[in-house]
């Protein structure tokens, strides 16, 4: 049979086309992992030095907002160097250094990341920061004594008890000034409108210590005003960000002219007013500089030139992929074209497969080549055990249908002798039956064992009763010997079956006068059982052969004094069934003993 193989389905073709698919997908992966990773990479580190960045411009922001001067400000600078791994180094506008984690001496950034001025703030993410200004972390003359702060913090209970009873859910905060404010989760209670229940006032009512503050900053703006030589009106509202006041808390105040410059003339005046108040409380302006500089969007693009050298280097690996693909495939199919070759061919023409390669191949050639040799010696074995086996049921059938013919005519008369002789010979018939039915089961694995606890002595005791009168027939000496109390965990009936084989190939192969010994004894965690004789022994060219079936080591002898051939392959596979070994050794005119090992069992509880 010599089918042709499509191409479309040839392994050569199928190897080519997998590794062309592997090889683009490989460089397409790679190029697009390196991209996607870089700019992943690049994105993330930036976003990273950002946040590092900011959490390092508050934390010394906080510092310089609640600090009259940088005293002690070398402990937070080193704390955040170690935490972000960078350099941080503070100095005054003329570049005087206040606080630096690295090495004295070593040059600061080109530039400033940021200038710290806690009076003048671009933006502040902190709550109470309504608009650019103040840091509200500068609190100040505004300050509250610990008694003003237990004072309003009954009035704060009271007034959240009063929103509660209006159907607000309300939290209390405190502003950095250390006065509570009622507040809801989200911003303004109710939108900023208060129950007329809860708008008693003396929650926002100023304290001594604010008033006092209060009073110092109108002066302040009422001394700006006049300075800018136009009558003007102090402004009723001031934006105190943070205190937690009412802002209209000036509207009692004493009033001046009331000519008006204009609003941003008024702002003006709080702002420098509120400043000049809280520039004795904030550490002095400072210079941030952080290593590494400013951090700028990264943007990951190749130019044309690293694109030509990506395609490039990802056609050569394509090329290279493919020659050696091929140049592999082509190695690799080339035995499995003789295997395919060989097995096509009929059975009784198979020849052995060249082994040209020591991988995977030449493996599987190797073992066709074993499977048809193992084949061929199946088959011999096969034909010789069907000519063993009619040979072996052609006597004795041959023998009874003569005394059955000769007796039908009348030439014989079916006296006791010749019915004891037919009797004999169907009990080697039922005997040859038996040892192939045995055989048959344990070839299939389904010979059944009905294992017990076995006392080792007792089994060899029975066995040796059993033979007693066929060795006394014999004149040969049939004795046991027993090394402790070794027990079994096997089937007691398989395991006579398989001594009394060995017995009975001892007794035809021992002289008159001769000993056959049965003996036992516990080696480790297995028991070893022997079956020794005195009689002719084994050639060492026939002891490779004397399990094997239907074997002989004297061709010339019958049934009668050989055996069938089959006892011995029936103690090999026993053995095997219970978990053990038997071996043959002896010499010629020295005896045989036949060894079997079985794992030992526990006698019962």
């Amino acid at each position: 049979m010599n089918r042709r193989i499509p191409w479309r389905k040839r392994l050569l073709v199928r190897l080519l086309v997998a590794s062309v698919l592997i090889a683009v997908c490989s460089v397409a992966a790679t190029a697009w992992l390196a991209v996607a990773t870089t700019t992943r990479a690049l994105r993330e580190e930036q976003g990273q030095v950002l946040a590092e960045d900011m959490d390092v411009l508050a934390r010394l922001s906080g510092y310089a907002a609640t600090h009259a001067d940088w005293r002690g400000v070398e402990r937070t600078v080193r704390e955040l160097a170690d935490r972000t791994g960078r350099r941080i180094a503070l100095t005054t506008r003329d570049r005087t250094v206040v606080a630096d984690s690295a090495a004295p001496g070593t040059p600061l950034p080109p530039r400033a990341a940021a200038t710290l001025d806690p009076l003048r703030v671009d933006t502040f993410t902190e709550r109470g920061a309504q608009r650019p200004g103040v840091d509200p972390r500068v609190v100040g003359p505004y300050r509250l004594t610990a008694a003003e702060r237990t004072k309003l913090d009954v009035l704060a209970g009271q007034r959240r008890k009063c929103f509660a009873r209006n159907g607000y859910d309300t939290v209390i905060v405190r502003a950095p000034s250390g006065r509570p404010v009622v507040t809801d989760h989200d911003g303004p209670v109710a939108g900023g409108t208060v129950p007329e229940e809860c708008a008693d006032g003396r929650l926002n009512t100023p304290t001594p210590t604010e008033d006092k503050a209060l009073d110092d900053l109108y002066a302040r703006i009422t001394a700006c005003l006049e300075k800018q030589g136009t009558a003007a009106r102090a402004p009723k509202a001031v934006d105190v960000t943070g205190l937690g006041l009412t802002p209209r808390y000036l509207v009692n105040k004493p009033s001046v002219p009331r000519e008006q410059r204009g609003a941003a003339s008024a702002q003006r005046c709080v702002d420098e007013a509120r400043r000049a108040q809280l520039d004795p409380y904030v550490a002095p302006v400072a210079e941030l500089f952080l290593g590494g500089g400013d951090t700028t969007a990264v943007r990951f693009d190749m130019s044309p030139a690293n694109k030509a050298k990506v395609v490039g280097v990802a056609g050569l690996v394509l090329a290279v992929t493919v020659v050696v693909s091929a140049a592999v495939a082509t190695r690799l199919v080339r035995p499995l074209r003789a295997l395919t070759a060989a097995a096509q061919e009929p059975p009784e023409r198979h020849v052995r497969v060249p082994v040209t390669t020591r991988d995977e191949t030449g493996v599987l050639a190797a073992a066709f080549n074993e499977l048809t040799e193992r084949r061929e010696r199946l088959e011999a074995q096969r034909k010789a055990m069907v000519s063993d086996i009619a040979h072996e049921l052609r006597s004795p059938l041959t023998n009874i249908r003569g005394w059955l013919e000769v007796t039908r005519d009348g030439v014989v008369d079916p006296d006791p002798a010749l019915l004891a002789s037919l009797h004999e010979e169907a009990l080697v018939l039922q005997r040859v039956i038996d040892d192939l039915q045995d055989l048959a089961a344990a070839d299939a694995g389904t010979l059944r064992l009905h294992r017990e606890p076995v006392r080792v002595d007792e089994l060899l005791g029975q066995v040796a009763a059993a033979h007693q009168v066929a060795a006394d027939t014999a004149r040969v000496t049939l004795r046991t010997a027993v090394r402790g109390t070794p027990w079994l965990d096997a089937d007691p009936v398989r395991m006579r079956q398989a001594l009394g084989n060995l017995v009975s190939n001892a007794l035809r192969h021992t002289p008159s006068g001769g000993t056959v010994t049965l003996s036992a004894g516990r080696d480790g965690d297995e028991v070893v059982l022997e079956v020794a004789d005195t009689g002719t022994g084994i050639a060492p060219e026939d002891l490779p052969h004397v399990f094997e079936r239907f074997w002989r080591a004297e061709k010339s002898r019958s049934r009668r004094t050989g055996g069938s051939g089959l006892g011995l392959p029936i103690v090999r596979q026993l053995t095997a069934a219970h978990g053990g070994t038997v071996e043959a050794a002896g010499a010629p005119g020295e005896g045989a003993v036949f060894t079997l090992r079985l794992p030992a069992g526990e006698p019962p509880e």
